[in-house]
Parts: C-alpha cells; structure tokens; sequence
C-alpha cells in the first residue's frame, strides 16, 4: 500500500475514533452525585445538635432512596424539631414506606408536626396497614382524641383498640405491656380492666415506676385523690432520689393546685437529672405559673444551652422574653431558629 494511504486511513481514525465515542455515550444520563460515606452521620449529628443549617441537611438526607431503614428511622426522630411543608411532605411519603420500622418513626413524627385535629386525616388510613405494629403504632397515635378529632376513623380507630388489647391481653408476665394496656383501657374509662392490668404489672414487677405512676392516674380518675397521693408517699419513702418520682409527684401537685409545693418536687428532680429536658421544661411552666418569669427563663436558657434543636423550648422561651419586653433576646434565639430552619411556621409570626 502506498505510504499516502496510510496516511490518509490514519488521519480517518483519528477522526472517527472521537466521533464514535462521543455518539455512543450523547445519551447517557451524567452521574448522580455521589453521597459522601460520613454526610448522613454527619447530617444527623447536625440535626441533633441544632446546627445551622440542620434542616436542610436532615431533608436531604430523607430524599434519599438509599439509606437502611433502621437509619432513615433515625432521622424521624429529629424530624419534629424542624417542622415545615417539606418536612410534612417526607413524613406522609414514608407512612407508605415498604418497611414497618420507617412507617411507625414517620407516624411517630406526624404525629409530633400536626396539631390533634390534622393528626387522624394523616394517619387514619394506616388503621387499616398490613403490618400489625403499624396499626397498633397509629392507635397510639391518635389516643386522646376527641370523637370529632377522629371522624370518619372512630371505628376503625376501635376496632384496631381491641386488637391492640387483646393481643396485650395474651402477655401477663410482661410488666410493661401490661402498663400498656391498662392505659389503653384508661382511654376508654374502663377502670377495672385498667386495675387489673396495673396489677399484673406491679406482681411481675412490683417497682416498676411506670406502673406506679398509672395506678397514682387511675386513683384520681375516679376520684380517690388521696389513695393516689399515698401511692406516691409509700414510694417516694423507698426511693426519695428517684428523678421519675419526684416528677410524678411535682405533677400530681400541679394538678391539684399546689403548685408552691410542686416547685420543691420539680426542682429535685431537675437536680437528680439535670440533662432531663422534660422535667426542666415542667418545671420552667411551673415556676412561670407562679409568677417568677426570671427563673423560668433561666431554666430554659439551660435546657437549650444542653439541646440546643429543642423547638418547643425555644419556642416557649421567646414568648416569656416576648412577655417580658426582652426583644433583643428574642431577636437573638430567632435569628438562630432562622439558621436551623428557615422555614419554620414559627419565623412568620415575627416579633
């Protein structure tokens, strides 16, 4: 062959040896970004923590298709503290998640992002879910409604009830189920069978504290207010440095107008747990009540400065600043509610 012929066959190569390529590959969709192996620990730390920009990174990684679902779980339990459209959107997508476990967290959640008369519209429908924990996890959901609340799900809404009790029913060696039930059966005012669940309980495990603490509810229910207090009294004796019972008894006092001595209660309480942000919280409201605004507002600039993404602290903390005339103040934990979310409902209120 001719030397320019080949000069010519290998200038023709050079030039479709591209060509080629690049028409094969004209149609392939670019890559999906990559996630990096840390972002999800790292988004939910960050949610955790309260950080700036803690809901944006918690909602990306919810819009993930890839995570495990015990660690998309996870992020549900986060979810409630950056509340917006968007976090309502991922919510109700995962109550019809393939897995139970991704389905109960995203009702748990729900159920924290909707106020009582939204709640049963969302997740009525999973009364009727395939999976038995789920429905049972929906029942729980929706207890303490009123009938109007639950509409057009009153009845499903029971006759998951009694599936939920019977299958309790079956446990009575298990204490806590048996706690369960009773309270499950206090919803519907059935004092005796909650009696008999509570003492099936306290004979399996006679210090369980949760089940003391529904025998102090259900001796008030029906009026038996001072058999109630000895309960506590007679508990309290054996244990005076339990946090729970402390707190048990600070809101047994606060529901029977006492709230000078629900104080000393409460605040031994917060003292035996001081990261309980629970008990701080009671507290603040309690002290609140009793018109010492300082001292509440102290207790929740402690609650936050420990959690720092608790949304219901820092909510209730701006309206005591707001009460106070403490506008500053307000602009500051605003302006920090703004960077963790700024979309929460809360921001457009203002001053």
């Amino acid at each position: 062959m001719p030397k320019r012929h080949r000069y010519l066959i290998a200038l023709l190569l050079l030039i479709l040896v591209p060509v080629t390529i690049g028409y094969l590959h004209r149609d392939t969709p670019p890559p999906a970004p990559s996630v990096p192996p840390h972002s999800y620990s790292k988004a939910l730390r960050q949610a955790h923590d309260g950080k700036p920009g803690a809901a944006r990174v918690l909602y990306q990684q919810l819009q993930r298709t890839d995570l495990p679902a015990i660690r998309r779980a996870a992020l549900y339990a986060e979810l409630p503290n950056y509340p917006s459209p968007q976090a309502l959107k991922l919510a109700r997508q995962d109550l019809q998640h393939t897995d139970p476990l991704v389905r109960r967290a995203a009702i748990a959640s729900v159920r924290r992002l909707l106020p009582a008369a939204q709640r049963s519209l969302v997740l009525g429908p999973l009364l009727d879910d395939d999976d038995q924990s789920v429905r049972f996890a929906t029942v729980d959901a929706l207890l303490g409604l009123t009938p109007d609340a639950i509409g057009l799900y009153f009845g499903p809404l029971q006759a998951a009830l009694e599936q939920y009790q019977a299958v309790l029913t079956q446990r009575p060696d298990d204490a806590d189920a048996q706690v369960h039930l009773a309270r499950l059966y206090l919803h519907e005012n059935d004092y005796p069978q909650a009696g008999a669940a509570l003492q099936r309980a306290l004979a399996v495990a006679p210090d369980n504290l949760d089940a003391l603490a529904a025998q102090v509810r259900l001796l008030e229910r029906q009026g038996q207010h001072d058999p109630s207090r000895q309960v506590l009294a007679k508990a309290l004796a054996l244990r005076p440095d339990s946090a729970f019972l402390q707190h048990e008894l600070g809101l047994w006092l606060n529901r029977h107008e006492q709230r000078e001595y629900a104080l000393l209660a409460l605040s031994r309480a917060v003292e035996l747990e001081p990261d309980n942000a629970d008990y701080r919280y009671t507290l603040a409201v309690t002290l609140h009540d009793l018109d010492q605004a300082d001292a509440a507002q102290k207790q929740l600039e402690n609650l936050l400065s420990r959690q720092p993404a608790n949304r219901k602290a820092r909510v209730l903390l701006i309206q005591y600043w707001k009460e106070t005339g403490q506008l500053q103040n307000v602009q500051v934990l605003l302006a920090e509610l703004e960077r963790q979310n700024p979309d929460d409902p809360f921001l457009q209120q203002g001053l």
